[in-house]
């Protein structure tokens, strides 16, 4: 691969997830603030874990291929300050744009540095492509929480069924 083709990749691969960001914005919007807590299972994550994990982990993730290095995990536990799902639509917001910026800057060539992540070694490139399928796995986790903790799901890839009734129904 050129660095002309890993500064266009990194363009289609960041418009893309500047489009999921809007999606993950609508899925936190809809998270009870009574029912945060909500896990379907003891070995999973509650839905608070899961606003706090996607929100600090995507920038994470970009923060560390602008510098071209992982630095260690951010604490997602209550200490990082986020509380609830208007707490992580806040810090998304604030953090994630700014990480998307310092990636969109990076060149073809940076993009194509090897990263080290463990024992996995993968150029930034590859990493955002990661990136991507991280944050709607998770994404998607919590949308599978919404109807048992109460909410409606809206449409992530197109309408969900809740946004049909409720087009249905005039609302």
């Amino acid at each position: 691969m050129t660095a002309s083709d890993a500064k266009m990749i990194t363009e289609f691969l960041l418009g893309n997830f500047e489009h999921e960001m809007g999606i993950t914005e609508g899925v936190f919007a809809v998270v009870p603030a009574d029912k945060q807590h909500y896990r379907p299972d003891p070995v999973t994550k509650s839905a608070i874990d899961l606003l706090r994990h996607i929100t600090l982990e995507d920038e994470w993730l970009l923060q560390s291929i602008a510098n071209g290095a992982f630095t260690p995990p951010p604490d997602d536990s209550e200490k990082c300050g986020i509380m609830n799902a208007a707490d992580a639509i806040a810090e998304y917001k604030r953090r994630i744009p700014a990480a998307v910026s310092a990636v969109r800057a990076l060149t073809g060539e940076q993009m194509l540095r090897e990263m080290a992540m463990g024992p996995m070694k993968m150029p930034a490139i590859q990493v955002l492509s990661m990136l991507l399928r991280h944050s709607a796995h998770h994404r998607g986790q919590l949308s599978t929480y919404l109807r048992s903790m109460g909410a409606k799901v809206p449409g992530i890839y197109g309408p969900s069924a809740d946004t049909r009734a409720a087009q249905a129904a005039g609302v």
